[in-house]
């Protein structure tokens, strides 16, 4: 028997499968529409994963829902987050780590990433990237499997043309890093190749400037709809215009504090190197 959580995504799934074919369009064209993969499209009908918030909206405008009804499936998604889950739920009924964060910035045409500590996402190699879906709570070897490679694969927008990402990160979080030495090492050089991309600007504010904001969080920005923040036990994502004008207000703060271009890559070397040192002490 099934959790009360699993009940009411299974319910959430079949609204949404039954308003689909009351519209007549597949899946794939639904997934088309909104702007998400079709294994999403498949994964929320069957009542196998639990869309965010953004995704709902997505899949509600694609299927051309009126208000009432947009209304309605809102109010299942929050009977589902409200569930007691007293009943472990199936590998692929739990959304991955990090899925939330990936699958809204995978549809987004602008990205604006501010990090304090941790590395954006797109910026993140699979090592790296590990590491940061380990330290989350309640997760599986398989899961932390699934979710890197789906990091990774959606790191290929960057390379889109027509799409921009802006990051802007602090000297902390060049300087906080996981596993050794040369996991960084591969990150540098990550960091130095995207950098030169003309899809991406990539900024750092230097420890030696204040930030015009203490920073509490990180957080991404996705086109003009969505913020997501990312904490210990999962993404959140803001779609509520007076979130949006806030993080944008923050964002563009931090922004003017960053230095790039020449003088971003000097301080990229400049830290690698440092790395550099520690591993030839480490190894030897």
């Amino acid at each position: 028997m099934g959790s009360e959580r699993q009940d009411r995504m299974k319910a959430l799934g079949a609204r949404l499968r039954g308003l689909r074919a009351q519209a007549g369009l597949t899946g794939a064209v639904v997934a088309q529409r909104a702007g998400v993969g079709q294994p999403t499209v498949s994964k929320v009908e069957n009542g196998r994963m639990v869309p965010s918030a953004d995704v709902l909206g997505r899949l509600s405008r694609a299927l051309d829902l009126d208000e009432s009804t947009v209304r309605e499936v809102r109010d299942l998604l929050v009977a589902v987050e409200a569930a007691p889950d007293n009943v472990e739920l199936p590998v692929e009924a739990a959304a991955a780590p990090g899925a939330a964060l990936d699958e809204v910035v995978r549809s987004a045409r602008l990205v604006r990433s501010f990090q304090c500590v941790v590395l954006p996402a797109m910026l993140q190699t699979a090592e790296y990237a590990r590491h940061v879906f380990e330290s989350a709570p309640d997760t599986t070897p398989d899961a932390v499997g699934r979710a890197v490679a789906n990091r990774v694969e959606r790191q290929s927008v960057l390379y889109e043309p027509g799409r921009e990402s802006v990051f802007v990160l602090t000297e902390a979080v060049l300087r906080t890093w996981p596993g050794h030495p040369a996991l960084m090492l591969a990150q540098f050089d990550r960091l130095l190749a995207v950098e030169s991309l003309s899809t991406v600007r990539l900024g750092v504010i230097p420890w030696r400037r204040a930030v015009p904001v203490l920073p509490r969080h990180g957080f991404t920005l996705c086109d003009q709809r969505a913020v997501v923040v990312e904490t210990f036990r999962g993404d959140h994502v803001l779609d509520d215009p007076a979130d949006l004008v806030a993080y944008e207000e923050t964002f563009g703060r931090f922004e003017e504090v960053a230095v790039y271009g020449v003088e971003v890559r000097e301080l990229l070397i400049r830290v690698m190197r440092e790395f550099q040192e520690l591993e030839h002490t480490t190894t030897h």
